[in-house]
């Protein structure tokens, strides 16, 4: 394998096996270290096992780099992965920076990285796919690209110091769920977490800050401006928005209400006055709501849109008018397994769910936990003492409660999962990092 090159941004997201071909996980990032006498060196991965745990699998761990796929030796330390002192993970840092030519003539941003294997096996870095500033006022003008040697390129004073940017490493989050962007996020040192948030669109940010914890949003919108911030919170689920505002002060909390659209801010205010464990506190005031006289064809249509989320689409809530929360008196519930089972041309009203009651504005956690687990729901319909359609409660609001605050970063419970699962394979090895 001696003089392969391979590009880091191509490697990402490729799939690491075990000898046996026996899936480990994703290559999230490569990681590097700099050396006064030569190009910097790899000296491992950064892969994503199950349960989305991003690990360091040593570069003398892995015994092939090929199309699309790693193989290691099978020995991974399924320990989450933090950077040591003097390790940079090319795709979080390295990508975007901005170097100067030794010879003089420019300045030009990383987009590549090419890292190439030596004859002692080891990988270095060798050449950067850069990317010249544009010479075009047109809108549409790139500047020109060119492969160069590492040794061709320094980091000035002036280009340390800029800021770095973060489109190349937005393009590798392309495909990333919600949950992963909100993990990759967080992993970035603070400063490239707040240029990445900055350039992600609205929309992608508000799915991945209802990934994190109460305390991990603050901190990343507080690195925004206010007009931003109140962009993405238009975006967000309003109970997950809502669980965000209680984290703040009331004075921040109405500059950040007045910026907001009146019809999110209305969504937001209106959940704000339930308690936070009540049914009203986790409830989300966006289900499908139709009439009774729809049909099972209308239906459908409304719950395979893509930006639905699953929870939402397993039902459809039929009231009288009006059909925004708060509804009009609200008459049932039709799952879509039931809708699946008639023609399309059947009216929602005689489909409706007899068996099911909603639970009350006021329920508590308890309550609202036992309705779900009795009658093997994913969601569960909120009224008011008017018998009017509020919200609905999904299984996902009620996990995030029942499970710890720092659920999403345990290193404790879910590692007992993960010795299991390594005895079962005998592809994990639950040693030192390296």
């Amino acid at each position: 394998m001696s003089g392969q090159r391979v590009f880091v941004a191509r490697l990402a997201g490729c799939l690491v096996f075990d000898p046996v071909g026996d899936r480990v996980g994703k290559v999230r990032d490569v990681v590097v270290v700099y050396r006064s006498d030569g190009a910097p060196r790899v000296v491992g991965l950064v892969v994503e096992i199950p349960g989305k745990r991003r690990v360091f699998v040593s570069i003398t761990r892995v015994t092939s780099i090929g199309a699309g796929q790693v193989i290691t030796t099978g020995l991974i330390n399924v320990r989450r992965f933090e950077p040591r002192g003097g390790e940079v993970r090319v795709i979080a840092e390295l990508l975007g920076r901005q170097l100067a030519f030794r010879d003089g003539s420019g300045t030009a941003t990383i987009e590549d990285v090419a890292i190439t294997q030596a004859p002692s096996g080891l990988w270095d870095v060798t050449q950067l796919f850069v990317r010249r500033p544009k010479t075009s006022s047109s809108p549409f003008a790139k500047g020109a690209t060119q492969f160069v040697a590492w040794a061709d390129m320094a980091e000035t004073d002036a280009s340390a110091g800029a800021p770095q940017s973060a489109e190349r490493l937005i393009a590798t989050y392309t495909d990333l769920k919600p949950a992963d962007l909100a993990t990759s996020l967080l992993e970035l040192p603070k400063e490239r977490r707040v240029e990445v948030a900055a350039e992600l669109p609205d929309e992608r940010l508000a799915d991945a800050l209802e990934e994190m914890r109460e305390q991990d949003q603050v901190e990343l919108l507080r690195s925004l401006d206010d007009e931003r911030v109140a962009d993405v919170l238009d975006q967000m689920q309003p109970d997950d928005a809502a669980d965000l505002f209680a984290q703040l002060p009331s004075a921040e909390r109405e500059h950040l209400l007045e910026l907001m659209e009146p019809e999110e801010a209305e969504d937001v205010r209106r959940l704000l006055n339930y308690a936070p464990n009540s049914a009203g506190g986790l409830m989300t005031t966006e289900p499908v709501i139709m009439s009774a006289d729809a049909t099972v064809a209308e239906a459908l249509a409304l719950i395979r849109r893509e930006e639905l989320a699953p929870a939402l689409g397993a039902a459809v809530f039929l009231t009288l008018p009006p059909y925004e929360p708060p509804t009009g008196r609200f008459l049932g519930t039709v799952h879509y397994q039931r809708m699946l089972r008639h023609p399309p041309h059947e009216r929602l009203g005689g489909l409706v769910d007899q068996g099911l009651e909603p639970v009350m504005v006021d329920a508590t956690i308890a309550e609202v936990s036992r309705t779900l687990a009795s009658y093997n729901l994913v969601s569960v319909p909120v009224v008011d003492e008017a018998g009017r359609l509020v919200g609905v409660v999904t299984i996902d609001d009620i996990l995030d409660h029942l499970l710890p605050d720092d659920w999403r970063r345990r290193d404790g419970e879910d590692s007992a999962l993960k010795r299991i699962a390594a005895a079962r394979t005998g592809s994990i090895n639950i040693t030192g990092r390296r």
